[in-house]
């Protein structure tokens, strides 16, 4: 028979002196920094006088089997749990050192450790599922500072022990006014007087629906962490497994921006089952939002086709690094990234596992370039189609199949070149581009460093301000040169000959360029029309 509910408020004195807590795989790692400690630290100890302080909800579950034993698993309140030990922790260790033993043992009973009566055992009252962080943990219990070594930068164990030493800090300047009174006050504070509201949830197996309903409902808890927590829920008697599977495979990537985690798993997803929204990645893979007739890898599938991925879209990110990429995919990948073009990285995939990839990954590389040009490659209907070219890829074993399917978006080579002649770009994409055009290579190597000729500030001459205005960031008023800051000396265009064409990077038109004899706007857009043209034979006939 289930245990039943229950919900109630007890000091936190009373909660910790009655259980033993585990925190579980699934749950968010440690994550409070200098910011939530010290406002932690700054409402208890404003309240050291007050009658009662309120500490929040926690949700606790007990296994069947340790329910007796008053073993609990938190479900959420981690983050207060651990700080409040550290803190106790804090405590004792002050205590010991004002020889004040009582009150020291008071301490170690309630909050830092439990008596298996059976063993005469002492045990943790606070243990993480993680070992390498449980060991600073306990390690940071037993000395009261943090263990010896190098923590990894970022790493729990590193955060732990952050937080202990601001804690330490702030007690012992808080103590030094009276030690003996403040350590009473303290010790009062924590055992009788600060409360949590507690609600018990009767079974472990649905901790993980607990979890995921109390941390979606306006609370800051990632993607990532409501996959992990999935992921582990349907594992079985292999969470150990996944859970450091997971872990291995989570590090490799930053916790945001472009190259993070979550963006890998929807890209990895979208080859396997077609363009997923980020917003809809969760709800598809928990089988919580349906998809039309699209199937999600189940948990298992998911982890493996995460990890047999992993060394090629690490390449993707960095083509320095290790993996199964050659020297004509990695120049590929480069290429995109100059470009900052990730939407396509679940095409290199699906081509990956096909007869001529190189010839798919160069094709798709050749449309997103067109398309720059010409349109506009950043919406979401494109980012759509990629991801549905992908998934065809992967069906049909072969990258041909996206040529039909992306038809409509690849310019033609007239079209194309009539853009690029007069289009203003980015400073990225004219970089590139002219690179490409020099280097006669749609893969360039990114060596050299772009300068616009005409420049408004300081005047160039040449040109008017409205003219410069309109001819300013286009292909033609652009220059590849081995030095990266433009000389003071040059102030117009006979000075720009003279100092910049010497710099020149290998390839680039300096002899057409010096037999320009007065840069202005006729000058810009007939050397842009013809850089246009020779852009429209690489990207096209090459």
């Amino acid at each position: 028979m289930d245990i039943p509910l229950n919900a109630s408020a007890n000091s936190a004195g009373a909660i910790f002196s009655n259980n033993v807590f585990e925190i579980p795989r699934f749950q968010r790692e440690y994550s409070w920094g200098s910011d939530e400690v010290n406002d932690f630290w700054t409402d208890l100890q404003s309240s050291l006088d007050a009658e009662s302080y309120f500490l929040g909800l926690i949700i606790l579950t007990s296994p069947h089997a340790d329910a007796a034993a008053g073993r609990k698993q938190v479900v959420d309140g981690q983050q207060r749990i651990i700080t409040l030990s550290l803190l106790a922790n804090a405590i004792y260790h002050e205590a010991m050192r004002s020889d004040r033993k009582a009150l020291a043992d008071r301490i170690q009973a309630s909050f830092l450790r439990s008596i298996d009566f059976h063993t005469d055992e002492q045990v943790s009252r606070v243990k993480l599922a993680d070992e390498a962080d449980n060991a600073t943990f306990q390690a940071i219990l037993a000395t009261g500072n943090r263990p010896q070594g190098d923590l990894a930068p970022d790493s729990v164990s590193a955060r732990m022990a952050a937080s202990n030493d601001l804690l330490v800090k702030h007690l012992r300047e808080d103590l030094k006014s009276d030690p003996f009174k403040r350590l009473g006050k303290w010790t009062d504070l924590l055992t009788n007087r600060l409360y949590f509201a507690v609600f018990v949830h009767p079974s472990s197996d649905a901790a993980y629906q607990v979890y995921e309903v109390v941390n979606t409902r306006g609370r800051d808890l990632t993607t990532a962490d409501l996959l992990k927590n999935y992921v582990l829920s349907q594992s079985g008697a292999n969470q150990a497994y996944r859970y450091e599977q997971w872990q291995s495979i989570a590090k490799q990537f930053s916790t945001d921006g472009a190259n993070n985690f979550v963006q890998y798993i929807r890209h990895v997803v979208t080859v396997k089952s077609g363009y997923i929204l980020p917003k809809d990645l969760y709800g598809f893979l928990a089988n919580r939002k349906k998809m039309g007739d699209r199937q999600p890898p189940r948990p298992n599938e998911l982890m493996g086709i995460l990890e047999q991925y992993l060394p090629l879209y690490q390449q993707m990110i960095d083509p320095t690094s290790a993996g199964p990429a050659d020297a004509e995919a990695l120049g590929v990948f480069s290429a995109l990234n100059s470009l900052s073009v990730l939407t396509v990285r679940p095409i290199l995939l699906a081509c990956s596992e096909v007869e001529g990839a190189q010839r798919g990954m160069e094709w798709i590389l050749k449309l997103v370039v067109r398309r720059i040009v010409v349109g506009n490659l950043g919406t979401g209907n494109v980012e759509r189609r990629f991801g549905e070219a992908a998934k065809a890829i992967h069906d049909a074993k072969k990258w041909e199949v996206m040529i039909d399917l992306l038809r409509d978006l690849n310019p033609t080579q007239e079209d194309f070149v009539s853009q690029l002649r007069k289009r203003s770009l980015n400073k990225q994409v004219l970089t590139f581009l002219r690179r490409s055009v020099i280097q006669q290579s749609i893969t360039p190597n990114p060596h050299g460093f772009l300068h616009f000729i005409w420049v408004k500030s300081p005047p160039f001459g040449g040109m008017g301000e409205d003219e410069g205005a309109y001819w300013a960031s286009t292909l033609g008023n652009t220059i590849i040169s081995s030095v990266e800051k433009r000389p003071r000396a040059v102030l117009d265009w006979g000075t720009f000959k003279d100092t910049m064409l010497a710099t020149a990077a290998d390839g680039e038109w300096s002899n057409q360029l010096n037999h320009v004899v007065e840069w202005d706007a006729q000058a810009v857009e007939r050397v842009g029309a013809d850089l246009a043209a020779e852009a429209g034979r690489i990207w096209y006939d090459a």
